[in-house]
């Protein structure tokens, strides 16, 4: 048999057998965790990030769930709920953070940070733009891993965690803003909707993102007259498609803007910028036009606010005045309403923590889950996110060619 013929050529150029290494499949020990659910150091943060069915679930998988005493009492779960769904209570914030993983909502603060050791798993909240660069180097020296919540994605290329809490924040805000503009000393003494043969409150919702499209869909259920601006005429078409409904849209055009505040009951801030801050579209000269009582929700506060007249508020004193007009200026507003928002969290991390699991560790989850890669800004203590890098001249090393070398 010849076997340097044209057939055998085509595949050989030199005609002869060339040996292949043999494929195997690689095989991944799943690795048991120890996670850490500590007390939140901020008083206005209400939520926790896994609840007691998840707590059941990751401990049927394994894993081990320590839990500091009265983490969860602001969301409205017991020490008791937690210790039946099989996690272990602990009084102190030390014994938690003696964990392999640290879930929390926010940001770990100093001495926090001086509790951590290396090889850690830490995923929280991180808000770059409110920490200085000591900051960085203090959880760089840790030597820890750490993923931002807020810039996590799924397969589909959206921010789950971002995604859920606008979903939240949205009807909430235009809730928020009903209570106040029916309060005699900080609204107008009015109802959102109207009745038969009395005109609706009018309601201006900037930004048609997330938050935007759910504050608009509860405004326009209770019987308000809606108005939506925002940059790209692409977001409000949408915005139109998915409330299968025609209303008011326009796009950021400071002459249209200006008349529509200066009859609006209700305006809701609700513009997102993707890096840094948010652009400033209301004018202290845009507020001073504004009726007296109406209200303003800015919801963009987390990003420095949409509204030139916004000063960061608390739960505690959520509301002030200026020029007569309510502002309510409450950062995180999806912490109105915790345990909703808990089991949102919850509906997205229980999953990521059992997929970590079953992957051996975090490393191996990068490699497969580009969603979390994106997401991870320091990895063995090592700077991976260039955003951060390049804000305060820190170091900074790709974490794909770092995965690489670590084959």
């Amino acid at each position: 048999m010849d076997i340097s013929g044209s057939q055998f050529s085509q595949c050989n150029p030199v005609g002869q057998f060339a040996p292949l290494e043999e494929l195997l499949e690689i095989t991944r020990n799943p690795k048991r965790f120890t996670i850490g659910l500590p007390t939140e150091s901020d008083p206005f943060e209400n939520r926790i990030l896994l609840v007691p069915s998840a707590v059941a679930q990751l401990s049927a998988n394994g894993h081990q769930v320590v839990v500091q005493r009265k983490a969860g009492l602001r969301s409205n779960f017991t020490d008791q709920d937690y210790a039946n769904a099989g996690a272990i209570l602990v009084e102190s914030t030390e014994e938690v953070f003696q964990c392999d993983v640290i879930l929390k909502l926010t940001a770990p603060i100093d001495s926090e940070i001086a509790l951590f050791r290396p090889r850690q798993i830490l995923i929280s909240s991180i808000q770059f733009h409110r920490h200085c660069k000591d900051y960085f180097r203090k959880l760089s020296q840790k030597r820890i891993s750490a993923l931002a919540l807020e810039l996590i994605r799924d397969d589909s290329g959206m921010y789950p965690a971002l995604r859920a809490m606008s979903e939240i924040a949205g009807p909430t805000s235009v809730l928020i803003a009903a209570e106040y503009l029916r309060h005699p000393e900080y609204g107008r003494g009015t109802m959102l909707g109207g009745v038969p043969g009395v005109n609706p409150s009018q309601v201006v919702i900037l930004g048609a993102g997330t938050v935007g499209e759910f504050a608009a869909n509860t405004a326009l259920a209770m019987g308000a007259s809606v108005k939506v601006f925002d940059d790209s005429v692409t977001k409000l078409r949408s915005l139109q498609i998915n409330l299968k409904q025609t209303l008011f849209t326009s796009i950021l055009q400071p002459a249209v803007l200006s008349k529509a505040l200066s009859t609006a009951d209700v305006v809701i801030g609700a513009i997102h910028s993707k890096q840094g801050r948010t652009p400033m579209v209301i004018t202290e000269r845009m507020v001073g036009s504004m009726k007296q009582g109406s209200i303003i929700v800015d919801v963009s506060i987390d990003q420095g606010g949409c509204c030139e007249t916004s000063i960061p508020t608390t739960l505690a004193n959520p509301v002030y005045q200026k020029f007569g007009v309510t502002h309510y200026c409450v950062p995180n507003i999806a912490s109105k309403v915790p345990r909703t928002a808990s089991y949102a969290m919850s509906n997205i991390f229980t999953p990521i923590a059992l997929n970590i699991g079953n992957e051996g560790g975090l490393e191996n989850t990068l490699r497969q889950n580009q969603g979390l890669r994106l997401s991870t800004y320091l990895f063995n203590g090592i700077l991976t996110n260039r955003v951060i890098s390049e804000k305060h001249q820190l170091p900074f090393q790709d974490l794909d060619l770092l995965l690489a070398t670590l084959r």
